[in-house]
């Protein structure tokens, strides 16, 4: 009888140390936190570091502190989206830069010197909007989006074929009310002597003449012709510097000005717009689901 006993026993502790066993090894698992690989574009030092930190990182650089708690979640799932899809079709030896040809990302010293005096409070003010929203981002059916945002829009977004020269059913042109004439720089305008934009654009030039402008449905310039050459509106706005694709025109007393709405390329998210969204009550989810067309959030 007492064998049988210490059978029954030995065989309970050997289940209770496989299922320990087993849980811890799922814990691990389940637990380990996916990291990112990232390139500093200014010293080309290349190095991994949690997804998570990464994110706040990027927030800091891409989005004002001082926005909607709710915005700045939707921009750490954009910011988060952004960067798996990266870390899904990157076929260098890193996934990221740490710049706009990506997306932006400082140190935490880097956030010291942005925010001085503040930067207690912001970061914890962007770390919990990260935190809030952990491992969460953006599919369309299976495929993680690859989820663009930029600044301002001019009130509208544009549609991605006429931006990157790819349709993506999620990024479609929506009206963006909450970026308008109330926001600061939402018009700027930008003077050139007709010997600088000929610079510029790599003219030789007596005389300038603009002609040809085609616009898409947004009020953005798809195309410009100058004098005989013509430019896609992007080229356009890229080798001058301009801050949208919507301008416009003028020539007054020998100077060229240029008037822009907006600010960015106009695709996906705009941040100023979700901040607009956001303080008029809107959720992370609702904002991003209004400019993300048809996707879904879920954890990765």
């Amino acid at each position: 009888m007492q064998n049988r006993i210490l059978l029954i026993i030995a065989v309970v502790l050997s289940l209770i140390l496989f299922i320990l066993n087993s849980s811890s090894q799922n814990t691990t698992f389940f637990n380990s936190e996916p990291n990112i690989t990232i390139k500093n574009n200014e010293t080309n030092d290349i190095h991994s570091i949690d997804l998570e930190e990464y994110i706040i990182g990027v927030v800091a650089a891409e989005m004002p502190a001082s926005f909607n708690e709710e915005a700045l979640k939707a921009q750490a799932v954009a910011s988060r989206t952004y960067a798996t899809y990266k870390m899904q079709t990157s076929n260098k030896d890193y996934d990221v830069v740490t710049d706009v040809s990506d997306q932006s990302y400082i140190t935490i010293d880097e956030m010291k010197d942005k925010w001085n005096s503040d930067f207690n409070k912001y970061y914890t003010k962007i770390s919990d909007a990260v935190r809030k929203t952990k491992g969460q981002i953006m599919y369309y059916g299976d495929e993680v989006i690859e989820a663009y945002y930029f600044s301002m829009s001019n009130g509208y977004t544009e549609q991605a074929s006429l931006v990157f020269s790819e349709d993506k059913e999620y990024l479609q042109s929506v009206e963006s009310s909450y970026d308008n004439e109330d926001i600061k720089n939402f018009e700027v305008i930008t003077t050139f002597t007709q010997a600088e934009l000929c610079e510029k654009l790599s003219l030789r030039c007596d005389n300038i003449s603009f002609t040809n402008i085609k616009r898409s449905k947004t009020n953005r310039v798809n195309s410009i012709t100058v004098n005989d050459i013509e430019f896609k509106g992007t080229v356009f706005r890229s080798k001058l510097g301009l801050r949208s694709t919507d301008f416009t025109i003028e020539e007054i007393n020998n100077q060229i000005l240029i008037t822009t709405r907006g600010y960015g390329h106009g695709v996906g998210m705009s941040q100023y717009g979700a901040n607009g969204m956001a303080n008029a009550g809107y959720t992370y989810e609702e904002i991003l689901k209004y400019y993300y067309k048809n996707i879904k959030i879920s954890s990765i």
